[in-house]
């Protein structure tokens, strides 16, 4: 009997593997899906990270200020060269319909006291950005939501068009809860969850013999067919993966859609913006059929 007791109280040998098996692709990227099950990462996490003192607000994982005294580095990058901050945590709803329904209802939770709303000219024609406060429909000027951006997307001859609000992710919820009772707008009655994107062990492999043709292959994993399938978090910090992504209304048929962290958003600030805008981003040419 005390035989027994002691094979079965023998620990179990260490599964944990060896540094260059936890640096593999498809590991890191499992090891990064486990960590932030909880706070959403950006597009530029890892950039941060190794340079912000990290916060997590909102449900993301944030670079709140540098580990280094760079003031007067940033300083001097927004007044003689060029700053990028990251603003992809903000949240982007999606406005799908006819246009004159969409700007009889918008009009309801915005005031031309204000300033500009979404029926300027120079903001309709989706050749600039507008900036204004939302208030509860009917309500102004008390009840105010916050401030939004928005830009229309160019006219294609069709009298539907599209309109992108962006917010900050303290005001996603109670701007969300309004635009659905302004158009209203009901759940679809089957919730649309996107596939997660798996990538296999084999199709890893498959792609190692693809592009290393002609070089040294690779030690095959130890785990083979039982390694478990990586797959990419969908979803973002203001929003349960489980819940819909999008909503109509049977009677206008305006659809209001969940945009967020599926458009990366960035913001140069300084006189040189225009001219790495410009050297960064090509232009593709027009193929006519």
């Amino acid at each position: 009997k005390q035989a027994e007791k002691a094979v079965h109280q023998k620990k179990e040998q260490s599964k944990t593997k060896c540094r260059k098996a936890r640096r593999r692709h498809i590991n890191l990227v499992a090891e990064f899906n486990r960590r932030q099950r909880k706070n959403i990462w950006l597009e530029t996490h890892i950039w941060h990270a190794k340079r912000f003192h990290m916060v997590k607000k909102w449900g993301y994982c944030l670079g709140d200020s540098p580990t280094e005294k760079s003031y007067r580095a940033c300083y001097r990058a927004m007044t003689k060269h060029c700053l990028l901050q990251d603003l992809s945590y903000y949240c982007c709803l999606e406005l799908t319909g006819r246009e004159n329904e969409l700007l009889k209802q918008l009009a309801r939770i915005c005031s031309i006291d204000t300033g500009l709303t979404f029926e300027e000219a120079c903001c309709l024609s989706g050749r600039f950005e507008g900036s204004l406060y939302l208030y509860r429909a009917d309500r102004y000027p008390e009840d105010m939501l916050g401030p939004v951006t928005f830009i229309w997307k160019p006219r294609d001859g069709s009298e539907n068009r599209q309109l992108w609000i962006w917010m900050h992710p303290a005001l996603k919820q109670d701007v969300l809860r309004e635009l659905k009772a302004v158009f209203q707008c009901s759940e679809p009655e089957e919730i649309y969850i996107p596939e997660p994107i798996t990538t296999t062990i084999q199709e890893e492999k498959q792609m190692d013999v693809v592009l290393s043709l002609g070089k040294k292959r690779k030690k095959e994993d130890k785990e083979g067919e039982k390694a478990v399938p990586v797959k990419k978090i969908i979803g973002d910090g203001t929003r349960d993966p489980f819940q819909s992504y999008s909503w109509i209304s049977q009677s206008t048929g305006i659809v209001i859609s969940d945009r967020t962290m599926e458009i990366l958003r960035y913001r140069l600030i300084g006189p040189l913006s225009h001219s790495v805008l410009t050297e960064t981003l090509k232009a593709a040419s027009l193929q006519t059929v």
